[in-house]
């Protein structure tokens, strides 16, 4: 069975599961969320029938493909698919919705279950995704949690998350935390940000405020659409703040694991802005490789992260709700969560 993006508008649900033939190299750019890879060509076995194709014999490139595909999808059948019952129902899908999920799909259907191919495959998937980000002004009502670096961001975000607030975690997204020591273990493509953006925008009510960390335009390497930059900026902004003190300490404690590997702390330091000169970088790198890690968090607050805040401030707009927390600890962030939430609940604007 085909069907198209426009026949699943009401989600994936009806499928038990859904599968992307292509690949591992193709999965791994990009892919419809939720699916699972069992490839029919691995990234070895795509390139030579690729290039059989293209510069010697289709009919060869064809024979030779389909015994490659024949002997993936045994090796499927036999391991990740073995147990799956008879009323199972897959979506399949490729790069174009043809041969290579078509063939899987025919193997499937002849064991007897209810298989269906998604007609355009991923190139069609890509395009809708491109225009939900791109060609569409969002509609949201934002609420942007601001404050330096260290104040607590993200765990508020996750607290709000938790009372019911609706929230769009980005730095979860594009797995990265926004600052030059910020990486979460490998961001994945701008593709794969992107489908992973589109997902957490389409569940999104766009009848209640949602709660977005304030970003640049770029996480890590991973760029924001602009038309959801411009939703940012025009929202109401919630501005924290935090003793320094304890700000130091709760940075400290999320760079530990970095602190363990001098090595990587001192190559992160060397992408700071030339502006510190090469004095003070040196002096940050003598630091990271003798473990003074709260030393270094103070000195890097005080001279790079700070500064650069109150320059991306400079249009001097005033904050619809300034907090200033005590500290850092669990019940104080409890405390500014269940402020936060009753400032949207009563919907404050400007003027109010």
């Amino acid at each position: 069975m085909l069907r198209t993006l426009q026949d699943l508008s009401g989600g994936l649900g009806d499928f038990h599961q859904v599968i992307d033939v292509r690949s591992p190299g193709e999965f791994a750019e990009d892919h419809l969320p939720g699916a699972v890879n069992l490839p029919v060509l691995d990234d070895t076995e795509r390139a030579e029938v690729g290039t059989i194709y293209v510069q010697s014999s289709k009919f060869d490139a064809r024979r030779i493909g389909a015994a490659y595909i024949a002997r993936n999808v045994a090796s499927h059948l036999e391991g990740p698919l073995r147990d799956k019952p008879g009323g199972w129902s897959p979506l399949l899908y490729c790069w174009r919705g043809g041969q290579r999920s078509q063939a899987m799909a025919l193997i499937l259907s002849q064991v007897g279950w209810r298989t269906t191919v998604l007609l355009g495959g991923y190139r069609t998937y890509r395009r809708g995704v491109v225009a939900r980000l791109y060609d569409q002004a969002p509609s949201l009502d934002v609420v942007l949690l601001g404050g330096p670096t260290g104040v607590g961001k993200t765990d508020l975000l996750a607290r709000l998350a938790i009372r019911g607030l609706q929230t769009l975690d980005l730095e979860a997204l594009a797995a990265h935390r926004g600052s030059v020591f910020g990486e979460m273990g490998g961001q994945p493509s701008q593709k794969l940000f992107e489908s992973r953006l589109a997902a957490a925008l389409d569940a999104l009510d766009p009848l209640r405020p949602v709660v977005v960390e304030a970003e640049s335009s770029r996480i890590g390497e991973r760029f924001l659409p602009p038309a959801l930059w411009g939703a940012m900026q025009a929202g109401r902004r919630i501005e924290l703040s935090a003793p320094l003190e304890a700000r130091v300490a709760a940075l400290a404690d999320a760079y530990a694991p970095l602190a363990r590997d001098p090595d990587r702390l001192a190559e992160l330091l060397a992408r700071l802005p030339g502006r510190h000169g090469r004095k003070r970088l040196d002096s940050w790198r003598a630091m990271a490789f003798a473990g003074e890690v709260e030393p270094l968090v103070a000195e890097l607050l005080a001279e790079h992260y700070d500064p650069a805040y109150g320059r991306s401030g400079a249009d001097g707009a005033e904050p619809h709700l300034r907090l200033r927390l005590k500290d850092l600890s669990p019940a104080e962030q409890d405390t500014a969560a269940d402020t936060i939430a009753d400032f949207i609940a009563v919907g404050a604007r400007p003027g109010r």
